[in-house]
């Protein structure tokens, strides 16, 4: 029971951040829901937050998160990125984030190779 808690409590977590980063007046509901509903369900919170903590922090990528990224596909991966880096408080760093974005995407690559 405390498993399912702690996952609640993760997804309320990335749901919130998403939220935070991203003001609902920027894109169109239904894009939003098409997001939702095909990409950050293949992801598990604890490695969204990872990875955004990574594009947009300080975080260091944890490599078992790696395997999860790759899974939900580079398309879903690119446009949830592009989709916080387009928060208006974030333009003129967009391509600082972009190019964080596919250093990340090519390190889970070549991890999820030798793996």
């Amino acid at each position: 029971m405390a498993n399912l808690s702690s996952h609640v409590t993760a997804l309320f977590i990335v749901v919130a951040l998403l939220c935070a980063f991203v003001p609902a007046f920027s894109v169109e509901e239904a894009e939003a829901k098409t997001l939702w509903d095909t990409c950050l369900v293949k992801i598990t919170p604890k490695c969204a937050l990872n990875i955004i903590a990574v594009v947009f922090g300080n975080g260091t990528l944890i490599e078992s998160c790696c395997h999860d990224l790759v899974q939900e596909g580079k398309v879903c991966h690119d446009n949830l990125i592009k989709y916080i880096a387009d928060r208006p408080s974030l333009v003129g760093r967009e391509t600082q984030y972009l190019k964080k974005r596919d250093d990340v995407w090519s390190h889970c690559v070549s991890i999820s190779k030798t793996a």
